[in-house]
């Protein structure tokens, strides 16, 4: 064997011991849920799964025990133990393999048994038969109906509950019923205030027998993507918990308002700490509800209204002790309106919050605050989403009324609502934001850093109610790895961030945060990561109809990638109405030559750069061109430029290091002033220069943008600092169009430690080009003197005809003389 085989041998060898680093996708995981208390298998499908190593789950209660990748490539098999306490309701996880992580799909716990739906069930006469108590895995296809059919006792509670959209699948709209063996139906729900666009009803049983619920496509529509989760049995289904809301760290009696069974009542343990909605599950022997009621927990006490107060002046709940307080009432029937006083300082600010939508409750809330006089101060109608909200500071001490109804002038037993008034408080999260609204793939919302290698992603930083510079910090990140990121001025909200792992680091995972805190530690002010997780869109525009939530960072070390990708720093600053070459450079493992798309990361503001740059296939490096505009901020930032490439099985990224930027202004400014000219003719181009900065050496002044057949003597002059204009000699052509051309400008360059500083200058100069005025006119002949006329003899007179009227009124005239 010769000793070029062998070393094409060993250089294929060590590229296919990265060809794993690719980018793993999920698509769904089967079934969408299970029991707790029970051990399960469970299969994430997707792509390029096969190096799976993790599944990284963000809720407590599912132990993985056994994980066993699919040779397809197309899926990981999973065996899980749910642990008998395990939180109701939805688990967010992703697959973690050796080359990265997948997008997050969700998996649902519930407190039943669970069944599968078996075909045909599409008959009402022949329903699929179920025990009472149960969970059902089902799939609505295209104008499918399916019924269930089980045994109820006389009394007993019938609840059928549907997680349709909720499972993150598609844009499925879900409608359920509830009827006897007669075909009655007893009670039905398309959409619902408590589950948005998934049904749930409930109804006790008039008598003993057998009962069918129904479920399908509320238009009857539906596909292979319509999975859904049904909920059959005799567990309690409130539908809103009043007082909606509570202090923290307190005992709170809670009333379970909606259960056909009636309303429940529940000692509710609330957090430590603030929470925007914590979960409530109405639990009872009959069983527990499969998801919860939401409540606010603030640091506000409690006031409940006090009926009747529909009347400002005489019946207005009056709240004892001063803001802020949380106003918690029903507005209890159609026409109902609440009215509260309150006592308040001038100086205090607030952000005032009526909750009710954003708790589940079908109120549509209008919110007033009137002086004690009736003057209304502010007023407020969806600002806050279908809820309320405003910013109130007190003119003066003294009380106000509060007022709050349904913008339908709607009400109902479960029309709950709670009213909060905020002080106007600093705080911050942090997050990474959309790269493309997709929903195939949640592009690049996880940090995943190849072994010796650089990531990049840009996090967002999001500040309520303060200014000023902001730094980040990472906790929680896999052994190995280390976070680079530039401080975060006060006018921007997000920055670069390079994550960069050591060679020797382990290939690994991690759920961590990333931190936020104010350059100012004496403000205290800090946030960590929260993550919205799209997960079903639709039209209009991508909207997002179902999303979850995160508040923790996917972090993993992967395995190598065969190149990698460096910016070379340049020495020289580009100016304001400036442009600039970035170089990026790329080392390439033996055997890998595929081109490398480049991506700028992220701009500092006022910057301007190309979509996307290829380093060609087999080459090493290339030129990033960006541009300044003529207001760009100067400073030096951080930049970083992502790159991607095909390694064999899907896409590999990695990141350059984070490079100074520096924006500066120009050294030299420039007027073209006006020049005009003849077809055919010369004329000189007088450009006005303005020093602003000295430079060393001499700089180059290029002249562009002349119209068609105009030339110039040297469209290049070189000038110095003492430099105060530049002259450029212009000759046109008798075919130069005519008319105003306003395209001249001029590029300068300076140079900067060997490194072109590129200006672009004088940018509107106008060369004028007439037509040349038309020749002159040719004097006229003079006239010749004519002979002197002889005269002509006189004309026979013409007799004129005359027409038949004029004959007959002649006639007329002559007998009346003749009279």
């Amino acid at each position: 064997m010769s000793r070029l085989v062998v070393w094409i041998i060993i250089a294929l060898a060590a590229f296919a011991s990265v060809v794993n680093a690719a980018d793993p996708r999920l698509s769904i995981i089967t079934p969408r849920g299970a029991q707790r208390g029970t051990e399960a298998t469970i299969t994430f499908h997707g792509d390029r799964l096969k190096d799976a190593q993790q599944i990284m789950m963000y809720q407590p209660g599912v132990e993985v025990v056994k994980l066993e990748p699919h040779e397809n490539n197309k899926s990981v098999k999973a065996t899980v133990k749910i642990a008998p306490d395990a939180p109701l309701g939805e688990q967010v996880m992703r697959v973690r393999t050796a080359s990265g992580i997948t997008e997050a799909r969700t998996f649902w716990v519930g407190a039943l048994p669970t069944v599968d739906e078996k075909e045909p069930n599409s008959d009402f006469a022949a329903p699929q038969s179920i025990q009472f108590n149960s969970t059902v895995h089902g799939v609505v296809q295209a104008e499918d109906v399916d019924y269930y059919v089980f045994d109820v006792k006389k009394g007993q509670r019938i609840s059928a509950e549907v997680e349709g959209i909720r499972l993150g699948n598609t844009m499925f709209d879900a409608a359920v019923a509830i009827m006897d063996m007669k075909r009655f139906e007893l009670a039905a729900s398309d959409d619902s205030a408590l589950l948005l666009q998934d049904p749930t009803c409930s109804v006790v049983a008039p008598e003993d027998g057998k009962y069918v619920v129904m479920v399908r496509e509320a238009s009857y529509g539906g596909s292979s993507a319509c999975r859904y989760r049904l909920h059959v049995g005799s567990f309690p289904r409130p539908k809103v918990a009043y007082p909606a809301g509570g202090k923290v760290g307190e005992q709170l009696k809670v009333r379970l308002i909606g259960d056909p069974a009636g309303d429940i009542e529940q000692q509710v343990a609330l957090p430590a700490s603030s929470v925007s909605r914590f979960p409530v599950y109405a639990k009872q022997d009959s069983g527990v509800s499969p998801s919860p009621n939401a409540l606010r927990v603030s640091e506000y006490r409690n006031v409940l209204e006090v009926e009747p107060n529909e009347s400002r002046t005489k019946q207005a709940t009056v709240v004892e002790g001063d803001l802020p307080v949380a106003l918690n009432g029903i507005i209890q029937q159609d026409g109902d309106y609440d009215w509260f006083k309150v006592k308040a300082k001038k100086g205090q600010r607030f952000l005032v919050q009526a909750h009710a939508r954003s708790l589940r409750s079908p109120l549509d809330p209008v919110l007033y605050v009137y002086d004690i006089k009736g003057q209304r101060l502010a007023s407020n109608d969806d600002q806050n989403g279908p809820d309320s909200q405003f910013r109130f500071d007190p003119p003066a001490d003294g009380e106000y009324y509060v007022l709050i109804r349904d913008h339908l002038r709607k009400g109902g037993p479960n029309y709950v609502y709670r009213i909060e008034f905020n002080p106007i408080k600093a705080n911050v999260y942090t997050h990474i934001p959309e790269y493309a609204r997709n929903q195939a793939n949640q592009t690049r919302q996880t940090i995943v850093v190849p072994k010796g290698n650089r990531y990049a992603t840009w996090v967002r930083v999001q500040r309520n109610n303060f200014g000023g510079d902001m730094k980040l910090y990472a906790e929680g990140l896999p052994a190995g790895v280390t976070m680079h990121a530039d401080t975060i001025a006060s006018n921007i909200d997000r920055v670069p961030v390079v994550f960069e792992a050591a060679p020797d680091a382990a290939v690994g995972g991690s759920l961590g945060n990333i931190i936020a805190k104010h350059v100012d530690e004496k403000t205290g002010i800090a946030g960590g990561f929260n993550q919205n997780v799209d997960l079903v869109f639709g039209n209009p525009n991508a909207t997002v109809y179902y999303r979850s939530n995160v508040n923790q960072a996917a972090f993993a070390v992967a395995e190598e990638v065969p190149f990698k990708i460096s910016i070379v720093q340049p020495k020289a600053p580009i100016v304001r109405a400036g442009s600039m070459n970035l170089k990026v450079v790329a080392e390439r493992k033996e055997g890998f030559d595929k081109a490398i798309t480049l991506r700028m990361l992220w701009r500092p503001p006022g910057i301007g750069a190309s979509g996307s740059v290829t380093i060609p296939a087999g080459k090493n490096e290339a030129y990033y061109p960006i541009n300044a505009a003529g207001n760009a901020q100067t400073r030096t930032w951080k930049i970083a430029i992502l790159g991607s490439a095909d390694i064999g099985n899907g896409a590999g990224w990695v990141s350059t290091q984070l490079a100074d930027l520096r924006v500066e202004e120009p050294y030299i400014a420039m007027k073209i002033n006006l020049a005009a000219t003849e077809q055919g003719k010369p004329v000189d181009l007088v450009c006005t220069l303005e020093q602003r900065r000295p430079f060393e050496g001499e700089a180059r002044v290029i002249l562009h943008g002349l119209p068609a057949k105009v030339a110039a003597e040297s469209r290049e002059a070189k000038i110095n600092k003492d430099t105060k204009e530049v002259v450029y000699a212009l000759t046109t052509d008798p075919k130069t169009p005519a008319g105003q051309h306003k395209s001249l400008f001029c590029q300068v360059i300076v140079m900067h430690e060997g490194e072109p500083v590129l200006h672009s200058v004088g940018g509107g100069g106008v060369l004028r080009v007439d037509p040349p005025p038309p020749a002159p006119k040719k004097p006229a002949p003079k006239p010749k003197v004519a002979a002197k006329p002889q005269p002509k003899p006189a004309a026979k007179p013409v007799v004129k005809r005359l027409s038949r009227l004029e004959q007959l009124r002649k006639q007329a005239a002559e007998a009346r003389d003749q009279q």
